[in-house]
């Protein structure tokens, strides 16, 4: 009990400071919105000092003030307003008023929507993401790398631990080298604003969800890469995070009620184990510290179970889609947020953007539980979670083993196997995001020993596997390292600054390796974006047999033969076994090197390699 009343005088007393440094009217969220929405419920969070001792009314024509909603904190106001389909473009004063008070004034703004063809237009397995850690890409703006007034200012690229200036505009600079790369999507790490005093540059600490870090830029010049990216057929990305915000964000700084987040006597971090969410013996403490639980003191776990807080975190959402355009989202540390809250959250946007994508990371430990966690109830859930799909874990794992791991009836290669046979489990896994690393472990060139021969065998899986294939930025020009801290994978791209010794966006600055390696990656990528086979084709796969392991992509256009020997020895592999789909074809042709094959009775596979055959007639 005492626990909980210091916990209480702590925020009752961090409020008490707030309420002599709140202005009156400090801001209105989301400060803006759109005519034509299918949601026509809209609520505002409106804060400033004492805001809740005001009245307040607005007069537009087809907008209606539905409830003024007081919360413990007087600074707070939650407005509920209606926009009825009779509403039009254009701006109307919200007012305060208070007697003896001078009153207050918002103009609030009604947009139209942009109905572009181009915009929200969603991510599917025709596309191949591009993930890039702003900070450590390049830096396009060196004038934004310290910005006066935040609580971290310091740049230093000596140290992992500090920001190192990366930003948009380096991102827009080097968006032609990833159209030549053959990448058709770009997915940033959070850039909105992280304002904690130390390591915030990962971005996932939100301190203020409607506005760019400007660190990295503006809310105007996301808006515009977007819009570059989309004009070079480029898509757009957006990383969200539910679960959690920075504690110093200015909500949590000034708290609307205690229960805006998960309280608990004295710190608890979650346990981290997915599985007590799923688990029919759990014990309800186990889960609760899972969910509830804090992930870091410094971000403050939010209570999804808030109706303001869900309110919030979704109109801020959709704000982003159609403000910027952006075609899809990837959803941070899915398992640890509200199962029925982000359902819902996921039919409002699918409701407003029928063609938007969405996926959720799950890093968890085997099929089942990536599967628990997406749409169409297919584990026995009883209950739908909406999550079309997911980052594909698993796969990536079992990749890892195959490139890696000795033969054996589980093992090596069979893991890869075994896992795709377990694809009856998702509603569609061709949904997934499959992968071989990422800004929280370790990268894939390391993973594989820097053996290049693995790490041209392994691209080749990753780009014709089912699913949505996801790189990490470098990958493609062999950085390595392992997560031993996360900062040894999240190293700058060299070029990417000015003055650096290398520049790796251009071949010249490249060694051999690494522009056989670029080469290698680019002709496969660019390969796939015009091939269907590999994109939306389906899968048949064949049991390994002597370590070699055999698929096919294959629809009415196209059959592509995949062929990997996991074995250090050259492998002549009879095809009579993959008759079924290979006897309306007479030869091939190898889409890295463009070699024919005359015949396709025997194929000769060198060891650890993977070769990518388009079957001719």
């Amino acid at each position: 009990m005492k626990l909980k009343l210091a916990i209480v005088a702590f925020f009752t007393c961090l409020a008490g400071n707030m309420l002599a440094q709140v202005p009156p009217l400090e801001r209105i969220e989301p400060a803006f919105w759109w005519v034509g929405m299918h949601n026509p419920k809209l609520q505002l969070i409106v804060h400033g000092k004492n805001i809740a001792r005001y009245a307040v009314k607005l007069n537009y024509a087809g907008v209606k003030l539905l409830r003024v909603n007081k919360v413990e904190n007087p600074n707070y106001l939650f407005l509920d307003l209606e926009i009825s389909t009779a509403a039009r473009p254009g701006t109307f004063a919200i007012n305060f008023t208070k007697p003896g008070e001078h009153a207050l004034q918002y103009q609030y703004a009604l947009k139209s929507r942009d109905h572009s063809v181009n915009r929200a237009q969603g991510v599917t397995n025709k596309d191949l993401i591009y993930l890039i850690m702003p900070d450590r890409f390049s830096n396009g703006d060196p004038a934004n790398d310290s910005k006066p007034g935040m609580l971290e200012t310091a740049v230093n690229r000596d140290s992992i631990y500090y920001r190192h200036g990366g930003d948009i505009q380096g991102v827009i600079n080097h968006l032609d080298y990833l159209k030549d790369l053959g990448i058709t999507t770009v997915w940033l790490t959070p850039e909105i604003e992280n304002d904690e005093p130390q390591a915030s540059y990962h971005g996932y600490a939100v301190t203020d969800h409607y506005k760019t870090d400007p660190r990295y830029g503006s809310n105007e010049l996301y808006k515009t890469y977007v819009e570059k990216c989309h004009a070079m057929g480029l898509k757009v990305i957006k990383d969200l995070v539910h679960n959690h915000v920075g504690t110093e964000h200015w909500f949590i700084k000034d708290m609307p009620m205690k229960s805006w987040v998960h309280q608990w006597p004295k710190y608890t971090q979650s346990n981290f184990r997915d599985a007590a969410v799923m688990d029919p013996h759990a014990s309800p403490m186990d889960k609760k510290i899972m969910l509830d639980g804090w992930f870091d003191h410094r971000m403050a776990d939010i209570n999804q179970n808030n109706p303001y807080v869900q309110n919030y975190l979704t109109q801020n959402h959709i704000w982003w889609i159609e403000y910027a355009g952006v075609d899809g989202f990837r959803l941070d540390t899915y398992p640890y947020n509200d199962a029925a809250y982000m359902a819902g959250w996921a039919k409002k946007v699918k409701a407003e953007y029928p063609r938007f994508s969405i996926f959720g990371e799950t890093l968890v430990w085997s099929v089942a539980n990536q599967a628990f966690f997406t749409q169409g109830n297919t584990v026995n859930r009883g209950f739908d979670t909406q999550l079309p799909g997911v980052t594909d874990a698993q796969v990536k794992d079992a990749i890892a083993e195959a490139l890696n791991g000795k033969d054996g009836w589980t093992d090596g290669v069979h893991r890869l196997y075994a896992i795709l046979a377990q694809d009856f489990m998702y509603q569609d896994p061709t949904r997934n995001v499959v992968f071989l690393d990422n800004h929280d472990m370790s990268r894939f060139y390391s993973v594989i020993g820097e053996d290049f021969d693995k790490y041209k065998a392994g691209m080749a899986l990753l780009l014709t596997m089912r699913g949505i294939p996801q790189m990490y930025y470098g990958d493609e020009i062999l950085m390595k390292n392992y997560s031993n801290p996360d900062g040894l994978v999240r190293l700058d791209f060299p070029g990417g600054w000015p003055g650096d010794k290398t520049n790796k966006f251009i071949a010249g600055g490249r060694t051999a390796k690494e522009n056989q390696a670029f080469n290698y990656v680019k002709t496969l990528a660019n390969y796939r974006k015009n091939c269907t086979a590999l994109q939306t084709g389906k899968l048949m796969q064949y049991i390994p047999e002597n370590g070699v392991y055999v698929y096919f992509r294959y629809d009415t256009k196209k059959t592509v033969m995949v062929a990997y020997n996991s074995d250090t020895t050259s492998r002549v592999v009879a095809t009579d076994r993959f008759a079924e789909r290979i006897k309306a074809f007479n030869t091939g042709i190898n889409v890295l090197t463009g070699e024919g094959l005359p015949t396709l009775k025997n194929i000769s596979l060198p060891g650890k390699t993977t070769l990518v055959i388009e079957l001719k007639k």
